[in-house]
């Protein structure tokens, strides 16, 4: 179990992590960590350890990529004084590539990407008590699909940057496998990117195994 008493517990990534949460800090009544695999882990937490008083804050913003995240990463992020960072980030960056391929402007290059990530984990890992790295992700079965095979080359640098950096590394991707065994995508996110309530459980089941929850 990674987590202490009273300690804060900050999600940080895109619309995967946003999911309607509250501005301008995702955290407190009325559905303020949102509708996604956050508010999951978050009411898990209250649930199986309510003696711990574990702070759960969702930091997500849809359509955010790395470069997204490095912009407000001071105000977001090192502003709050997290005491764990949890990081989900890149599903923007390579499907701008797809969906957007005339404005390369709009992703955001493998090298690039990795720079910028490992960069802010260089930056946080020594003010905090640690960091959860989480691959990102492609709803799709077929390794050889162009989209997810560039999803995966995104997912290894995470967690490259996860061994290297001393953080806890969540493989998104893996905890779809078993799903894709027995259903089509579209049952789990009509877009094969923004998941229903089966991949958000998915998802928070991934985390909260990885973290010893």
């Amino acid at each position: 179990m990674l987590f202490s008493k009273h300690q804060k517990l900050l999600c940080i990534g895109d619309s995967v992590t946003d999911c309607e949460r509250a501005r301008s800090v995702g955290e407190g009544l009325f559905g303020a960590s949102g509708k996604g695999w956050v508010a999951l882990v978050d009411a898990h937490l209250q649930v199986v350890h309510p003696a711990l008083g574990v702070r759960v804050v969702n930091m997500g913003t849809s359509g955010n990529t790395v470069r997204d995240l490095a912009a407000r990463w001071q105000s977001d992020v090192l502003d709050l004084k997290p005491d764990w960072v949890a990081v989900m980030i890149g599903i923007n960056d390579v499907w701008r590539q797809f969906d957007l391929p005339r404005q390369p402007e709009c992703s955001v290059p493998l090298e690039e990407y990795r720079t910028i990530l490992d960069d802010l984990v260089a930056r946080t890992r020594p003010t905090v008590r640690g960091m959860i790295l989480m691959t990102p992700f492609f709803i799709e079965d077929h390794t050889g699909d162009a989209m997810r095979a560039r999803m995966d080359a995104y997912g290894a640098v995470v967690k490259v940057i996860a061994h290297q950096r001393n953080c806890t590394f969540v493989d998104t991707q893996a905890a779809f496998a078993p799903l894709l065994e027995h259903m089509h995508s579209a049952a789990i996110a009509w877009d094969r990117v923004h998941p229903n309530h089966i991949g958000h459980l998915a998802l928070a089941r991934s985390f909260l195994t990885a973290t010893g929850c």
